[in-house]
């Protein structure tokens, strides 16, 4: 990589170089005379300069699919798990009541109501503010009642245990 490709980016010609390297076999880089093979392809992880392509690291596929939204959740610093929030991620959105309010947003069991989600991009802490931007991708069914919690400030995100839903 010659220039840095944020993740759903397409890769144009001007993104790629070519280095003369040793590899290990189980390391799957585009070869050279493959480069055009990944042109028009979408980042499906953050690319950074220097650092060599490998073909998991590129899609033909959107990164919200058909039938999903995209949400984005702005989180204070205290709300950002120490964990890096990376794409692919699965995660809950959790709707907490506001302090105060009764909590409406509890299902039958009286466990909170939630939605399944998995991340699409997260945003570096903004200067000043530390806020992160996280791209959350749901269903779309579930994409306006998300979005809906996050207007109103009722909105939680929890990481769910690899492999989890």
């Amino acid at each position: 990589m010659v220039r840095e490709v944020q993740v759903g980016q397409v890769l144009t010609e001007r993104d790629l170089g070519k280095a003369s390297i040793a590899l290990d076999p189980a390391l799957q880089a585009v070869r050279a005379d493959d480069l055009a093979s990944v042109v028009g392809k979408r980042a499906a992880v953050e690319l950074k300069p220097g650092s060599l392509l490998t073909r998991a690291q590129v899609t033909r596929d959107s990164l919200v699919k058909a039938g999903e939204h995209l949400v984005p959740i702005g989180l204070k610093p205290e709300q950002v798990p120490a964990t890096a929030l990376v794409p692919g991620q699965k995660v809950q959105l959790v709707h907490v009541p506001a302090q105060g309010q009764a909590d409406v947003g509890k299902v039958a069991d009286g466990s909170p109501q939630t939605i399944s989600g998995r991340v699409v991009k997260a945003s570096g802490a903004a200067p000043g503010t530390g806020i992160v931007v996280v791209d959350i991708a749901t269903s779309a069914a579930d994409g306006p009642v998300a979005a809906a919690w996050v207007s109103a400030g009722t909105l939680r995100l929890v990481l769910a245990a690899p492999g989890g839903s």
